[in-house]
Formats: structure tokens, sequence, C-alpha cells
């Protein structure tokens, strides 16, 4: 057994249950067997959590990791700008380009104390090869749980959305793939380190006919839905002239709302469209510096967590949220709220279970991540505090939540390092680095 004492502890859990000073035993199942105040008395491999807090792993519930290829470029645009000037250059992409994309943005999130991440990748190209097991490839190399999400567009230009023809498939072949995806990769069971998602992308890159069928495909074969929704006021306008309606309205007519969908972003909902979310279960990853980065609004997440919407918190791609670190992020989602609804709009404390219990909510894992409670799986990270940044901030949450982005000194995926004193443990950072740097240039030098 592995046991983490000496520790602050935020359990995370319904309660809020923190201990000032406390230990957490990992068993060699790779599940939480103890969790209590003061010194555990039980033999095991000894862990002193000294000056450091220890709270679930952080959770990251939108992404896009090819994007990693791509940072640095549309940097004043709006999002269909941006899209505009990036879907040429992402129709190039191929499998050795998404691995090495895939291992730069896991290994960084892993090192910004994220334990689990989901990945939205919807791009396709005929002749790059294979593309979505090159991410969970990369993922395994790297340790992290991982819900990879089979997206896809099959509604081009010359038909009315926004995406290139090019970079758009078929319908019957996109559904046929997911479907494959799902045969192939996913597993339904509770310690699962591995599960896809059906996602196609975006109202504006998807025909009605594939939003319906996706979300028929993913109800029969018990996965989850994932989609882009109301992320700009372009969407918005772009849904009432094609649909007659809002997105969320859209969103609910073609199958879209329920406990088993996550919407990414949710920036422009209006009451009613947050009453339906509520009512329905459909959970939102809150994106706040990818919003912020693209001019593209402050979601209302005070309304949407009194709703009991779940929440989770996403990096977003990499090209749109260049830092793409998820610890730094719950501070901006505390400052994103504060902007819209002042000082007593979220504190410390929530912004800590956007990212670990909200975010397991939005992938419905809940039952097994998100918390540091007895039977749960031992995701942790165990946060450096008692450095210059952090001290004299005597509380904790707030140090990690308010500070400066902490150094990670150990993070556990089921009970097994995947960072240890500030490195990752399973993958070389410097490597990473270069095969990123090669990826970029392959990929610009492709479009030049």
């Amino acid at each position: 057994m592995i046991i983490i004492e000496n520790a602050a502890i935020a359990t995370v859990d319904a309660a809020g249950t923190e201990h000032p000073s406390g230990y957490v035993v990992v068993g060699d199942d790779g599940r939480i067997a103890e969790v209590g105040s003061g010194r555990c008395e039980q033999p095991g491999e000894r862990i002193d959590g000294t000056g450091c807090l220890l709270t679930p792993g952080l959770i990251n519930t939108h992404h896009h990791l090819y994007q990693w290829a791509t940072r640095g470029l549309a940097l004043d645009e709006t999002l269909f700008g941006w899209l505009t000037t990036l879907y040429p250059i992402w129709g190039r992409l191929d499998a050795e380009i998404v691995g090495a994309a895939a291992g730069a943005g896991l290994g960084w999130l892993a090192l910004s104390g994220c334990t689990t991440s989901m990945d939205h990748h919807y791009v396709f190209p005929r002749d790059g090869g294979d593309v979505l097991e090159a991410e969970i490839e990369a993922a395994r190399a790297i340790g992290l749980r991982f819900h990879p999400t089979r997206g896809s567009m099959d509604l081009g230009r010359r038909d009315g959305g926004l995406p290139p023809d090019n970079v758009v498939e078929e319908t019957d072949e996109a559904l046929a793939a997911t479907e494959a995806a799902i045969d192939r990769w996913h597993d339904p069971s509770p310690d699962a380190m591995l599960q896809i998602a059906v996602a196609p992308c975006s109202p504006f890159s998807v025909t009605t006919r594939l939003m319906e069928e996706a979300a028929r495909l993913a109800r029969r074969r018990g996965v989850r839905l994932h989609t882009h929704l109301a992320e700009t006021d372009d969407e918005e306008e772009f849904c009432r002239a094609k649909f007659g309606c809002t997105p969320v309205e859209y969103a609910e007519r073609v199958g879209w709302l329920g406990d088993d969908v996550w919407l990414a972003h949710g920036v422009h909902l209006d009451d009613t469209a947050i009453a339906r979310l509520g009512a329905t279960g459909t959970g939102v990853a809150h994106c706040p510096s990818s919003n912020a980065r693209l001019g593209a609004g402050m979601a209302r997440v005070r309304e949407l967590l009194d709703h009991r919407v779940p929440v989770g918190l996403g990096v977003d791609g990499a090209a749109s949220q260049e830092v793409s670190h998820l610890g730094a992020e719950l501070r901006q989602a505390l400052y994103t709220a504060r902007l819209r609804g002042g000082p007593k709009a979220m504190d410390a404390r929530e912004a800590l279970r956007l990212g670990t219990i909200g975010g397991a909510r939005c992938l419905g894992r809940q039952d097994d991540l998100g918390s540091v409670e007895v039977g749960k799986l031992a995701d942790l990270v165990l946060w450096r505090l008692d450095g210059l940044g952090h001290e004299g901030i005597d509380d904790r949450v707030a140090a990690l939540v308010f500070g400066p982005p902490a150094r990670v000194e150990l993070a556990l995926v089921g009970g097994k390092p995947v960072v240890e004193r500030g490195e990752l443990a399973n993958a070389d950072e410097e490597t990473l680095t270069r095969q990123a740097q090669r990826a970029h240039r392959r990929l610009l030098d492709a479009t030049a």
C-alpha cells in the first residue's frame, strides 16, 4: 500500500470534508482504502506530504489535442475567423503529427495536475492514417486516464457549413467510423483507463441527420455524447438563420439534451436555456481561458450551478488557449465568475469542485472519480504550496486557487505515478518537446 501523510487534504466530498494534516491510504487495487486526520499507523510505502495539499486529480472536460501543432496562430481572430484560418492547415494532419501533439498536450496536462482528460477529435484526413489510435497511444505513454471522443463533420462550405469541403466526411462514413471506434476502444468498466464518446463537432459543421443519428448510436451503445454549443454570438445567429431557433432549442430538437450529454462552452445561454439544461441534467464544459482568448464571452456559471447543471472545466484546444494549464484554469474560472457576478459569485472551493467532481459528473465517472473518498479510484494530486509564491496564504485551498500555478509534487492515476517531484514519471519532457516542434514545422511547411 501507499500512504500519503502529513498533507492538508481537500476531499471535495459532498460534505466538503477537509483535514489540516491527514493521510490517504492507497490499496494495491488502485483505489482509496482510507482517509483521515493525523497519522496512519498501517505499514506501507510512505510519502511525506509536508507543505502540500492533496486533492482529487483534476479532470479536463474539453480539449483538442491535435491543435498543439498549431499554437500561436490567428491570435487576434474571433472563433469563426480563427477556424477559417486553421481549417486548411488541419486538413494536412496525419497520425505522426497528432501523436506528437497529443503527447505534448497530455504531458503538459499531467504537469498541471490533470489525471483524466477527454479529447474532441473531429478532423480525419483521408490519407492521414489512424489519428485516433495515435492519440490513444500517447495517453497510454503518459499514463493519464483518457476519454477521447470520435468527432465528425459532414457539413462543408458548399452545403452552407463553415469547414472546407476537404475536411468533412460523408454522414454514413462518419457514423460507421464512430461505431467502429466504440467497438475497438471503449471500456465500460468502473476502473476504465479508456472510454469513447460520440462527438459531432458543432451546429455549423454538422448536418441535422448526423446529430440525430449520432445521438441514437450513442444511446444504443451506452456511451456519452459531446459537442460544441452556444460558444459565440455568431453561432447563435447561424442557428436562428438556419434552424429558426436558439442553439439549445436546436439541441433539444435533435435529441441532444440529457444526463448522458455534456456540451462545450455554453457561453451564450438565456434563462430558459439554463433551466432546460438543469432540468435534463445536461452538463457543460466551462473553458474560461479559451473563451477569453477568442473574445467569445463569459459563461453564466453561477446560474448554471444554481440550476444544478453539471459543470466541469476544460482547457480547450491548445491553439485557442496556448497556456492549456488545467491547474491555472481553477483561478481563471473563479475570476470569470466574479467578473460577471462580483466577489460572492464563486469561492475557491467551488472552483476546485468544478475541476474535480464537476468534471467527473460531465464524463459520467462521479461514482469512481472526482473526490478523495474510500472506494474511489486513487487519482490524486499532491500540490506543493510551501514555496515563495504561496507563502502567507494560510488557507491551503485558497493558496492553490488564488495563488500562482502550484508545482505538482506527485500525481497518481489508479495509484500509479504519472508525475513525481514536478517531472513526468513515464515520459521525457525534452523528447515530447522535440517531437512537438517537428510536428509543428511539418504541418506549417506543408501548407506554406
